[in-house]
């Protein structure tokens, strides 16, 4: 059984799924500091000065129940703005990146392939129908 697991987890389709999703993991992070420090306060600005990720309704606010503090109860929509334009981003980005894989295997294909040479039996009839055109 170990074998067997070596022999899988060696394959090359598992390993390229690792190194991407541990890419993918990092480029997320850089999508999300982009979004979130970079891309939301421009736009927070031209919208007015807005913060999006302090954007919330607050449902139930918080209590002092005797030494205990209960948080407050808010729906954070600013946080699911922001996490929508990295989502968003992030798609894009990976789109461009398939679209110019796809361009680069298209003109690989394109490449015609040379003509396979014909079968020796194809040959030796074609040379015996030639014959037989020449005779008449």
């Amino acid at each position: 059984m170990l074998e067997e697991f070596k022999k899988f987890a060696m394959r090359g389709n598992v390993i390229d799924m690792a190194v991407g999703i541990i890419i993918g993991g990092a480029f997320g992070k850089i999508v999300s500091s982009a979004v979130g420090d970079l891309i939301m306060p421009v736009i927070g600005l031209l919208v007015g000065g807005v913060n999006f990720s302090s954007l919330k309704v607050v449902l139930k606010e918080a209590e002092t129940v005797g030494e205990t503090v209960v948080p407050e109860v808010s729906l954070n929509y600013g946080a699911f703005i922001q996490a929508t334009f990295d989502f968003l981003i992030i798609a894009f980005a990976i789109f461009l990146l398939i679209k110019a894989i796809n361009k680069l295997n298209k003109k690989k294909e394109e490449a015609p392939a040379p003509p396979a040479p014909p079968a020796e039996d194809i040959q030796l009839l074609s040379e015996i129908r030639d014959l037989l055109k020449n005779q008449k």
